[in-house]
């Protein structure tokens, strides 16, 4: 087992291992990365159910295989050609590809493009080409990839420079696990290197990768050697970018790695944000992909990295740039199968006695409970009607999706389970790891219609929506023919009240049954004393994803609502909204809960409102936290977030798009980057006017569901007096 992997070049590459007393260095001198090149595959998925071209040539290649190989060897990127056999998808047998043994690393993709060069683009199908470096080097040697625990304890050490700091001279403000480091920059390399000595971490957690270069460069001017890794210097892996995903403008920024350490930047880590580093290691075990790598790595290249584990075990190799054309479809089947979940309009209103029921991991167990796969949907071998509405087929034989995700949804299963019983450390364990795989059970199925996804296909994204879409309404059937009234339904969850003048069968019962009959467990997630649905803001139309509840038995713990409310949608859920707008938000709700009078909660607002227009309200609770979607220069409305972005690049601070901009608003009536200061930046003025806006906002969310709009909360602060001394 790996702890991580450095290529060296010239097909050396070092192996670093945890060893009792730190670490162990092997290098490998002759490592070289294979690809395959086959003819191209009529169809992707084999359902044409031909047999396979007899092979023309005694060593099994076609004549089209036989001149490539002519054309690729003695190139300088090729280090060796060879055939071998394999699968190139899971409904075709193995047939003999070209092996080719690239020179390095980065020479894969140059034969990969030669390849689709030489002749039509199609035809021929490059395989293995575009995995990631150590995932690479762990698959083609059969290295286990991940740190061996049981010889020690993984160590890590914490690198933290603010946000927006950047520059050598910002380095005073960089911190080793929490405590400062040094003065000037000379001092901070000095620092940095003393506890690395004294520490001697195995991983290194970074809030920002800018760190790397940052304390390189401080380095050089202060004529220090300095190595953050096991060895001298590092290696830009990737340079920052920006793109775009589902709408959502994001930034991923620049990569590095060190010799002998892995490095993990937490501004550009999904998974150690929600699961920490024992989240990481663990999908490290379950996915194969080498910490290094999982640390910046997205939910989409992990399940990736799954299913190409998979895919091994039934040796069908991993296709490059796959094309999958759509089937022909009807025009009404279509319209059918281009629908997502269903969502079913809330009753707006408090309600009292509420139920929440949710099926546990339905997609994935949909996907499972009904052998959905990319190779099993309209197989073409089976003619059968198993797609509920659709009409498509599901094959006999068993789809290689449902094994890579059901290792996954039993362990998390074990994992609650187990959950019940730990404390301490043991459930930060488990916690974490639950919080790991939850991600790659969410995103499975939207992954099936990605584009760009290695086994997907859109036609398997159909069929299990469709299938969900069946279960949510079979179950809502049921639950009202045992008595239940459904107040709400999103996708996986249903909300259930006492129908009135009838007798309810009790809800566990009934979910038992529902389990059994459809094969996806119905869980009864928990009772609410009551439950608040919102109406949208311009309508009294049901919003689909906001609501409030009190959940039972529960009490306020001391630092505010916790668990005993539950929230969803509302301003206390977004991760703009000022930390002050969120505390207003909480005092709101708890007014609500105790009173369930909107005067009440009115009374609470006005109290806060008493404070922020006295100057009582600390700034750093007013900071807006807002994602950046464009440059400055391309903004056609003069917004807050332009005022930031402008004077943010007045401090020499410069944010790409998809970053986050932290600002409080002075003045939203002024011109220019006057209306804002940036969080870091000294001052106590606010714009009390604007944060009672946005904290009257929110309190509408509280009481809209009691007939309560901004109009009616304004008119009822402006009829009632202070009559509190506070108010003389």
């Amino acid at each position: 087992m790996v702890l991580t992997v450095d290529h060296l070049g010239d097909g050396r590459v070092a192996e670093w291992r945890l060893a009792p007393a730190g670490v162990e260095r092997d290098v490998r001198e002759d490592y070289r990365p294979t690809l395959f090149v086959g003819d191209s595959v009529d169809d992707l998925y084999g359902r044409a159910g031909g047999p396979d071209p007899t092979p023309p040539d005694r060593d099994g290649l076609s004549d089209a295989l036989r001149e490539l190989r002519s054309f690729l060897d003695g190139q300088a990127a090729v280090a060796d050609l060879g055939v071998e056999s394999h699968r190139q998808t899971f409904r075709t047998a193995a047939r003999p590809l070209l092996r080719v043994d690239a020179a390095s690393v980065d020479a894969v993709r140059t034969v990969a493009k030669r390849v689709r060069r030489f002749d039509r683009p199609d035809a021929y199908t490059c395989y293995d080409v575009d995995l990631t470096r150590e995932l690479r080097y762990c698959l083609d040697t059969g290295v286990p990839a991940g740190p061996d625990r049981s010889v020690r304890d993984v160590r890590t050490m914490c690198l933290t420079l603010p946000r927006h700091a950047s520059g050598v001279e910002a380095l005073p403000r960089l911190s080793v696990d929490g405590d400062p480091v040094g003065s000037s920059p000379g001092e901070v390399v000095a620092g940095v290197r003393a506890a690395l000595a004294e520490r001697d971490p195995d991983v290194l957690v970074v809030s920002t990768a800018d760190v790397v270069p940052l304390l390189f460069e401080a380095a050089g001017a202060a004529d220090v050697d300095l190595e953050l890794g096991r060895r001298p210097g590092y290696t830009k892996l990737a340079g920052e970018s920006t793109y775009t995903s589902y709408g959502r403008v994001g930034h991923s920024p620049a990569r590095y790695a060190v010799p002998g350490r892995v490095l993990v930047d937490e501004s550009n880590s999904f998974f150690h944000r929600e699961s920490g580093l024992a989240g990481c290691l663990n999908l490290v075990s379950r996915s194969g992909l080498p910490l290094q790598e999982l640390g910046w790595a997205s939910i989409g290249r992990v399940l990736t990295a799954i299913q190409i584990r998979e895919a091994r075990r039934r040796d069908v190799r991993v296709p490059w740039r796959a094309w999958r054309p759509e089937l022909f479809t009807p025009a009404s089947t279509l319209d059918d199968a281009d629908r997502g979940g269903t969502t079913l309009a809330p009753d707006v209103g408090v309600h009292e006695d509420v139920h929440e029921l949710d099926f546990a991991s339905l997609y994935p167990n949909v996907i499972r409970t009904r052998n959905v796969s990319p190779e099993t949907v309209r197989c073409g071998c089976c003619d059968t009607d198993d797609v509920p509405g659709l009409g498509y087929s599901i094959c006999d034989r068993d789809g290689y999706l449902p094994d890579v995700l059901g290792p996954l949804i039993d362990a998390r299963s074990e994992i609650k389970a187990a959950l019940a019983d730990a404390d301490g450390d043991e459930r930060e364990r488990l916690e974490a790891a639950s919080s790991a795989i939850k991600w790659i059970l969410v995103s499975c199925f939207g992954y099936q219609g990605f584009s760009n996804a290695k086994f997907g296909r859109i036609e398997c994204h159909e069929a299990i929506n469709a299938f969900a879409r069946e279960l949510l309404f079979d179950a809502k059937a049921a639950l009202e023919d045992a008595g239940w009234r459904v107040l709400h339904g999103i996708v996986d969850s249903l909300w259930v009240t006492p129908a009135e003048g009838r007798a309810q069968r009790p809800l566990p019962a009934v979910a038992d049954e529902i389990s059994r009959e459809t094969g996806v467990e119905l869980e009864y997630e928990c009772a609410f004393d009551w439950t608040a649905f919102c109406p949208t803001r311009d309508s009294e139309s049901g919003a689909l994803t906001r609501y409030f509840g009190k959940r039972r038995g529960e009490e306020y713990p001391e630092t505010g609502l916790g668990g005993a409310i539950k929230t969803r949608g509302i301003e206390g859920r977004q991760r703009s909204t000022a930390a002050w707008v969120e505390a207003v938000q909480r005092a709101a709700l708890r007014a609500f809960d105790e009173t369930r009078s909107p005067e009440a909660v009115c009374d609470a607002l006005r109290r806060r409102l008493r404070d922020l227009r006295a100057g009582e309200v600390d700034p750093a609770d007013l900071v807006v936290d807002t994602r950046v979607s464009k440059s400055v220069e391309d903004y056609a409305a003069a917004t807050l977030t332009v005022a930031a972005l402008k004077r943010a690049r007045i401090e020499g601070v410069e944010i790409a798009p998809g970053q986050s901009v932290r600002y409080t608003v002075v003045d939203a009536d002024a011109r220019g980057a006057a209306r804002v200061r940036l969080a870091f930046e000294d001052g106590d003025r606010y714009d009390a006017e604007w944060y009672e806006d946005a904290a009257v906002r929110a309190v509408e969310s509280v009481l809209s569901p009691v007939g309560w709009r901004e109009t009616d909360i304004r008119r009822y602060l402006a009829d009632v007096r202070d009559e509190t001394l506070a108010g003389y």
